[in-house]
C-alpha cells in the first residue's frame, strides 16, 4: 500500500501543486498546501471509491485545505483590532470632570 500512495504522489504532486498555485499565486504556500492535501489524502484513502479519477479526488481534498488557509485568514483579520478608531464620544476621564 506505501508504495501505491508513493506513486500517487508521484504521478500527481504536480498536479496538485499546479492547481493550488492558480489558486494562491503563492509558490511557498501552494507547496505548503501540497504536502497537507497529500497528508490528508493518506488518511482518507480508503474513503476514494473510484467513482472520479484520482485526480479530481485530489484536487477536491486541496480545494478544501484552501477553503480552510482563506478562512484562517479571514478569522484572523476580523479579530485585529484599530488603535486608532476615532470616537464621537466623550472619554470616561471627560464623563467625570463634566
Amino acid at each position: 500500500m506505501a508504495e501505491d500512495l508513493d506513486g500517487i504522489y508521484r504521478e500527481y504532486a504536480n498536479h496538485v501543486y499546479r492547481y493550488l498555485f492558480s489558486l494562491t499565486h503563492d509558490r511557498d504556500l501552494a507547496n505548503e498546501m501540497t504536502q497537507e492535501t497529500f497528508y490528508r489524502a493518506v488518511y482518507s484513502i480508503h474513503t476514494f471509491d473510484g467513482s472520479c479519477k484520482i485526480s479530481v479526488w485530489l484536487c477536491q481534498i486541496a480545494k478544501h485545505v484552501w477553503y480552510q488557509e482563506l478562512a484562517r485568514r479571514n478569522k484572523h483579520q476580523s479579530q485585529q483590532l484599530h488603535e486608532a478608531i476615532p470616537s464621537t464620544e466623550l472619554s470616561p476621564e471627560e464623563l467625570a470632570l463634566s
